[in-house]
């Protein structure tokens, strides 16, 4: 029972605590909160400063760095508030500058005369104000263009991350889509493979149901990654190779070859399967007598080579609708390598009039 109400307080704990972190955090986070804390600490170094080379009291000269501070940031936000959006953003530069100036030369003399009355008890103060009234515009005419540059800043790195994020956005839901396209087309392949034996009677049918049960799996609970080991997708297509070996029939030569060491790299799913199926679907499918298809498969521990070369009719038949289905698998593999491997990847197709070769090289994630 101890136990029960131990664990209880210590999870009310836990959630409060997250709970609280979290509610500081996005307080925190906040425009006002943030802001406030930059001219905070902004007069806590004016302060400093002043009091290292003065002989005020510290209350003296906390009140004189808490105008300087007011007026900095009524120039600071009557430009971002108003100047920039209604100038600057509208390419009215000239207008903006001079607007700018302006509003330096109107809000410095309001410091001024806000420290003449501070300094009404000490006449050689005021005197000393009026005869360096000039400087006091350089460090507001500072401050003004520093809050020009510092907004144009943080608007180029706000544009740039939501552009980042809207890219990311869409890669990812073009990768899925991408996806949905390719696993559906492949399942009513090898499911028209598994017809075909079925319709022969073949004792291998069980077998056939075993690999695709493999195969299925993989593609159901692994495919699901951005990245797969290489293990995994190389026995994927040994299965798939293993189906066609078992529907094509001895008349067609399937060879598949790898050589490397495969350990621990990884890459995207479902990468190399359309081009075995186009391979298969657009080349022996279409042969009369014998026809081979012969697959290698080069491994680094940076990089993949696949070649493949298949046989192929020096003519495809045309089907009765006038177009030629399956095209989209090459298309959907040349957008993905754009997507996960730009500028990492070269693919070569080699289209002669009895044989079909591609040459696809790829640079591994680190």
């Amino acid at each position: 029972m101890a136990v029960g109400i131990n664990f209880q307080q210590m999870s009310m704990s836990t959630i409060f605590g997250h709970t609280f972190g979290g509610r500081l955090f996005q307080w925190l986070s906040t425009r006002m909160v943030y802001h406030s804390l930059f001219w905070l600490i902004l007069l806590a170094v004016l302060t400093s400063i002043d009091l290292l080379g003065a002989n005020q009291g510290i209350f003296f000269t906390l009140t004189n760095e808490l105008i300087t501070v007011f007026i900095y940031a009524m120039i600071v936000y009557f430009n971002i508030l108003y100047l920039i959006p209604n100038y600057l953003t509208k390419e009215r530069f000239l207008t903006y500058c001079g607007l700018l100036i302006l509003s330096v030369l109107m809000i410095t003399p309001f410091k001024v005369i806000l420290l003449y009355f501070k300094y009404a008890d000490w006449p050689a103060y005021q005197s000393q104000l009026v005869h360096d009234l000039n400087w006091y515009f350089v460090p507001n005419f500072v401050v003004a263009v520093g809050s020009t540059i510092g907004k144009i800043v943080t608007d180029w790195a706000r544009q740039l991350r939501e552009k980042q994020e809207l890219e990311t956005q869409t890669m990812q839901s073009e990768l899925r889509f991408l996806k949905s396209q390719i696993n559906p087309h492949f399942l009513f392949n090898t499911l028209n493979n598994l017809y075909a034996l079925t319709l022969k009677k073949s004792d291998e049918a069980p077998e056939i149901v075993i690999k695709l049960s493999e195969m299925m799996r993989y593609m159901l609970y692994e495919c699901n990654e951005k990245r797969v080991l290489l293990s995994k997708e190389v026995n994927y297509l040994r299965n798939y190779l293993d189906l066609e070996r078992l529907r094509q029939g001895k008349n067609i030569e399937i060879s598949f070859a790898v050589s490397g060491k495969i350990s621990d790299q990884k890459i995207a799913p479902l990468m190399f399967i359309p081009f075995l199926e186009n391979s298969f679907k657009h080349g022996l499918n279409n042969q009369i007598s014998h026809g081979f298809v012969d697959i290698k498969l080069d491994v680094s521990e940076r990089s993949i080579h696949l070649y493949i070369e298949n046989s192929k009719p020096e003519s495809l038949p045309m089907p009765e609708h006038g177009r030629r289905s399956g095209g989209i698998g090459l298309v959907n593999v040349r957008r993905r390598l754009e997507l996960l491997y730009p500028e990492k990847y070269e693919l070569t197709i080699h289209d002669h009039p009895k044989t079909y070769g591609v040459d696809l090289q790829i640079e591994l994630d680190d």
